[in-house]
């Protein structure tokens, strides 16, 4: 009877674990950077946070490089709950929410303390409001640069004018009229597919964060990098609301404490990755230029214009109320 007594302790033993286990949700995100890049290594660090705030509750599995679910399909895989989350540029969302195109109007807000406020902002919260009618529940906010690069080869784009004829990746409507105002068409495409594009000639140029110019390699079939504070970038991570609804309150605490943990390892990170990629990309023989006041002026006399146009066209009422909550923390 002992023996049988100790199986049955051992069988109702294992049972519980297989319990705790089948407890564990799943929370598969998908995002499209390189494992190298700085905001990648962010994720991961924020998935390990979730896992350690839940005690488990949740299992967070990363998958990058668009390996899961292509870039431009994780919005609508999220909101249809194909998968539970993923991360997405906020020039992803292209003219399904323009409003979240708002921080790459050029030299709209390039500021570290600006974004040092963004989080906890009017101005986030109301985006969060917007995200959640399309569908999605906003998680957590990263930002990736105030530092971009215009690349090339051959010779550097220093000017309005040198933009003349060149085929470059965009990265969304209203900040493409900036481009094309300057002389140059613009070709949509995820970023794992510029390496490639770059290579093959399919485009001449392209503009993207200093520190992604290094990680994703464009130093391999680009010569010229000019850098200016053109743009500011953002990745931000949702999740499916019905999954998030099903959570236990120390699951969705989680998700929020690991969030705001995020946010300031995203800044801290690209800080520096944007301190040190100008030097990164000259030690692989490119010609790195940083862009004079003078020469981003003239930039922005050139390209802001027409975003100006084109936000307002898309974002209407709403963008107008969205400015003026970015003054606020500007």
């Amino acid at each position: 009877m002992a023996k049988l007594g100790k199986g049955l302790a051992a069988l109702a033993l294992s049972t519980s674990f297989v319990t705790i286990a089948q407890a564990a949700e799943t929370m598969r995100c998908s995002h499209q950077l390189p494992p190298a890049h700085h905001i990648a290594v962010v994720v991961d660090k924020w998935a390990a946070e979730v896992e350690k705030l839940s005690e488990d509750e949740i299992d967070v599995q990363i998958f990058g490089a668009d390996s899961l679910v292509k870039a431009n399909d994780n919005i609508l895989a999220v909101a249809k709950g194909d998968i539970e989350c993923a991360f997405s540029l906020n020039f992803q969302w292209g003219k399904t929410l323009p409003l979240m195109n708002v921080t790459v109007g050029p030299y709209t807000m390039s500021s570290i303390e600006a974004w040092k406020k963004w989080p906890t902002s009017e101005a986030a919260a109301f985006l969060e409001e917007k995200l959640a009618e399309k569908g999605i529940k906003n998680i957590a906010w990263m930002f990736q640069t105030n530092t971009s690069v215009f690349t090339s080869k051959g010779k550097p784009l220093t000017k309005p004018e040198d933009f003349q004829g060149l085929k470059m990746r965009g990265i969304g409507p209203a900040f493409d009229r900036g481009l094309v105002a300057m002389g140059a068409t613009t070709v949509s495409m995820p970023g794992s597919e510029v390496y490639q594009a770059l290579a093959t000639g399919v485009i001449d140029a392209a503009i993207t964060d200093v520190a992604a110019a290094y990680s994703r390699k464009y130093y391999e079939v680009q010569d010229h990098m000019t850098v200016v504070p053109v743009l500011a970038a953002y990745l931000h991570g949702y999740v499916n609301p019905a999954w998030y609804d099903g959570l236990s309150d120390k699951s969705k605490a989680a998700l929020k404490q690991a969030g705001e943990a995020a946010a300031g390892w995203a800044l801290e990170a690209s800080i520096e990755a944007s301190a040190h990629a100008p030097d990164q990309l000259r030690e692989k023989g490119v010609t790195v230029h940083i862009a004079t006041d003078e020469e981003n002026a003239a930039f922005q006399a050139a390209m802001q214009p027409s975003f100006a146009e084109g936000f307002a066209e898309e974002s209407g009422e709403d963008g107008k109320k969205l400015l003026e909550l970015i003054k606020k923390i500007k």
